[in-house]
């Protein structure tokens, strides 16, 4: 672990790694279900593929995170886990005519598995170079910053390289292996140099080293929160593009109303870090919260053509964003540390208790595609369907159920406040 913080410089280009993984991210969770029901897929089908692959994705994230823990270098794993997400991005974007569901299945694990892979390693890295509680939190917001800057580059560009949105993502596919390489040039010639392992920890058992994570109590209600308002924020993720076509009526809308969304959360990065050093970024994060809960309640009204008042919508719901991307796994980094700091040695295990913190953003995201989806079929919901029963059905998915939830995070997030706030 470094003695101090690292510089501006060293921040920027660790976070620079972020912008690629984030831009895989749009795709992958946002387009990909609309992308494939317009392959021909039913919601069904699709909607279980999605959970299948989600789970066997999710699955291996606890193994992969102790898996890293016992590398002494971590560039060789890291370099092939892009060159696997960069590939199967490229082959998710171009569905062919005939065994869609079979070439969805491969190709999402492909994907997913250089995703979890080279994530786990970049967020791990930030926590063994930190320096300080301080330090961790603005490799963090380094992080996201750049990710949220990938996934507004997602979102906008399709629509420039092409008025055809499918053929816009296939642009975006061709594109992507030299943004990933010269991001991953920049993390590793001037971002922090990681340490190597010493062999007692490269040698310790992998089994041990999975579970180590789950005997500190802070880890657990820390996952708890992060599960409960992950699944708030997963669900109108999901649903957005349908939300913006078929109950605002303004589906040439979908590309600005994102991007605007993911700007407003990047901009707001650098305030919810000032909340954070302020009032503590536990009480930071349950702001953050409040406010999405907040903007929820205003969704309920909207009617087709309320462009202007789903933009507000946006702009408010993308700035709490930006305490769910720079506060919870900086402070899931300092447990991780302190956890190491306890057994004398600095840096070890963060790779297990992010492959679990991985694994329960991946569920959140499998649980909101595989129940939602079927149930909105269930309730007579389909892409382009406007009636009334219809649009209730999808408002009920997109609004009310977020709006538990966030509530329900928030209420945990202050009654844990003082456990979960790590100062060193």
């Amino acid at each position: 672990m470094s003695a101090a913080a690292p510089g501006l410089r060293q921040t920027l280009c660790y976070g620079a790694l972020g912008l690629p993984l984030a831009m895989a991210a749009l795709p992958l969770y946002v387009h990909l279900p609309q992308r494939y029901a317009q392959a021909g897929l039913s919601l069904e089908l699709l909607g279980g593929l999605l959970l299948a692959a989600r789970l066997a994705d999710a699955g291996v994230d606890p193994l992969l995170g102790a898996w890293t823990d016992r590398m002494r270098r971590r560039g060789p794993p890291l370099a092939l886990a892009l060159a696997m997400l960069a590939g199967g991005l490229f082959g998710l974007m171009h569905p062919p005519a005939q065994g869609a569901a079979a070439w969805l299945l491969l190709f999402m694990l492909l994907t997913f598995f250089g995703f979890s892979l080279a994530t786990i390693v970049h967020q791990s890295w930030g926590t063994e170079v930190g320096g300080t509680a301080a330090g961790r939190t603005r490799l963090t917001a380094s992080r996201e910053g750049f990710g949220l800057l990938g996934i507004l580059l997602a979102a906008a560009l399709p629509g420039l390289l092409s008025a055809d949105l499918a053929r816009g993502l296939s642009l975006l596919a061709w594109l992507y292996p030299l943004l990933v390489l010269g991001a991953a040039l920049l993390a590793w010639r001037g971002a922090p140099t990681l340490p190597r392992r010493d062999a007692v920890a490269v040698q310790a058992p992998l089994v041990a080293g999975m579970g180590r994570a789950w005997r500190n109590p802070r880890f657990a209600r820390l996952l708890a929160v992060f599960a409960v308002n992950g699944i708030a924020g997963a669900l109108p993720a999901t649903l957005v593009l349908f939300f913006v076509a078929d109950v605002l009526g303004a589906p040439q809308w979908s590309g600005p109303l994102l991007a605007l969304y993911f700007l407003a959360g990047a901009l707001g990065l650098p305030l919810w870090v000032k909340l954070a050093r302020r009032l503590g970024r536990m009480r930071a994060w349950t702001l953050g919260m409040l406010l999405a809960a907040a903007t929820f309640t205003g969704t309920l009204g909207i009617a087709a053509g309320d462009v202007q008042l789903f933009a507000l919508v946006c702009l408010l719901s993308g700035l709490a964003l930006g305490a769910d991307l720079a506060l919870p796994a900086a402070l899931l980094a300092d447990i991780a540390e302190a956890d190491a700091g306890e057994r004398q040695a600095p840096g070890a295990g963060a790779g297990a208790y992010f492959g679990w913190w991985n694994l329960v953003a991946k569920l959140n995201l499998a649980l909101a595609a595989g129940i939602a989806l079927p149930a909105l079929a269930w309730l007579g919901y389909q892409p382009g369907s406007t009636g009334p029963a219809a649009r209730a059905a999808l408002t009920t998915a997109y609004c009310l159920l977020p709006l538990a939830l966030k509530l329900l995070a928030a209420a945990l997030a202050w009654r844990w406040r003082t456990l979960l706030e790590i100062r060193t």
